[in-house]
């Protein structure tokens, strides 16, 4: 079963492209989305579709919070955020099934 939770998470074109970073309350949806190309925009522009982090939080609020603090982050950290969890660059969404293929892994603190 698939639980919906808000969950911040990363996108990568390939091991250390580019990246895009946003925030959703159904991961495995807005992964369908991503993968088909149906966000129009930076993502789809990009080809940035492999889902190399995420983080589950029990409120969108801290989501949110959480995705403007990333955004904010120099590169070299939200490189280190990924290799902390993905130090393979994994695609961590498979769209053959729909499901995301490691995790879920808990918000830090």
């Amino acid at each position: 079963m698939r639980i919906r939770q808000p969950c911040v998470y990363i996108l990568a074109s390939g091991q250390n492209g580019t990246l895009y970073i946003g925030v959703t309350s159904n991961i495995y949806a807005r992964m369908a989305q991503h993968s088909q190309k149906l966000v129009p925009g930076f993502s789809a522009q990009y080809s940035v579709t492999r889902l190399v982090y995420f983080e589950l939080h029990h409120r969108m609020e801290q989501a949110i919070k959480r995705e403007k603090q990333i955004k904010e982050w120099r590169r070299l950290w939200k490189l280190r955020l990924i290799e902390s969890m993905n130090p393979g660059w994994v695609d961590l969404f498979d769209p053959a099934t729909g499901e995301i293929m490691q995790g879920p892994f808990d918000a830090p603190g």
